[in-house]
């Protein structure tokens, strides 16, 4: 997870799963990093198994690829110190990605037509169990996952698509009661 908790590391997995195998510089130029601080943040993520070298590209080009998409980090009581770095983790990748949903929300107007009416917040609250947000939880995912076989095959894209980020946060709305 400490590979994983810094901006610039954070980055580049995005871009490496929207795009593809790029190359330090590549990355670098869609990310506004040097190619410098590219190449050596890949090579971190290399070392802890979140990237590899994919095929040479021409000439000297090293181009990099994400080895598996997505990551879940599950808390634990035993290692105090991985749960900080989790909840660290998960705080900047949440940051980031309301950050683009404001952006997006701003800028509505800039997108063609067909992408603007789609996008934006829900909210509710309701009473539920724990078995019940847990068999919720996973409804939800394979709902969200339906396209993901997309991300890592680009022949499956449709020709007007583009990606799309799905965030969805549940969790309980105040601390449960305790038993009596």
């Amino acid at each position: 997870m400490r590979a994983l908790s810094h901006a610039v590391r954070l980055a580049l997995l995005e871009v490496l799963t929207v795009h593809g195998a790029l190359t330090a510089t590549q990355a670098g130029k869609l990310i506004g990093e040097s190619a410098t601080t590219c190449s050596f943040h890949l090579r971190q993520l290399a070392k802890y198994g979140f990237v590899e070298e994919a095929e040479k590209g021409p000439g000297r080009s090293r181009p990099w690829r994400v080895t598996h998409l997505g990551w879940t980090f599950e808390e634990t009581t035993s290692d105090t110190e991985a749960n900080a770095a989790g909840s660290a983790l998960g705080e900047v990748s949440l940051q980031l990605q309301l950050q683009r949903h404001h952006e997006f929300n701003r800028g509505r107007s800039d997108y063609p037509a067909d992408w603007q009416g789609f996008g934006g917040t829900s909210h509710t609250v309701w009473w539920a169990t724990p078995s019940e947000m847990v068999a919720l939880q996973q409804e939800i995912d394979d709902l969200v996952s339906r396209f993901r076989d997309r991300l890592g095959n680009p022949e499956l894209r449709p020709s007007d698509a583009s990606p799309v980020e799905i965030t969805v946060l549940t969790h309980p709305f105040h601390p449960p009661k305790s038993p009596a």
